[in-house]
């Protein structure tokens, strides 16, 4: 995001498991940019931790929603209708 025009994307799906930096440390980066859609984009976890703690965590961070892996594909697009405007 960091690399691209403002309000360039209109989402973020984000996995959490990656090697360099995992989901919830890159969301803090974006919700820390100095960019007004960086603070205001919907970021959405994408991953196969479900636990009540792993979805706190996951708001904690700045993400607006949780959906579990394996994809449901019509819980993904209900949520992505639900928070792109």
């Amino acid at each position: 995001m960091r690399g691209s025009a403002e309000r360039y994307y209109d989402a973020v799906l984000m996995d959490i498991q990656m090697p360099v930096m995992d989901g919830y440390e890159a969301t803090q980066k974006i919700r820390n940019l100095p960019r007004e859609d960086a603070r205001r984009i919907p970021v959405i976890a994408m991953t196969a931790d479900t636990f009540v703690e792993d979805v706190r965590r996951a708001h904690d961070v700045g993400m607006n929603a949780h959906v579990p892996k394996p994809l449901n594909f019509n819980l993904l697009y209900q949520t992505l209708a639900n928070l792109v405007q």
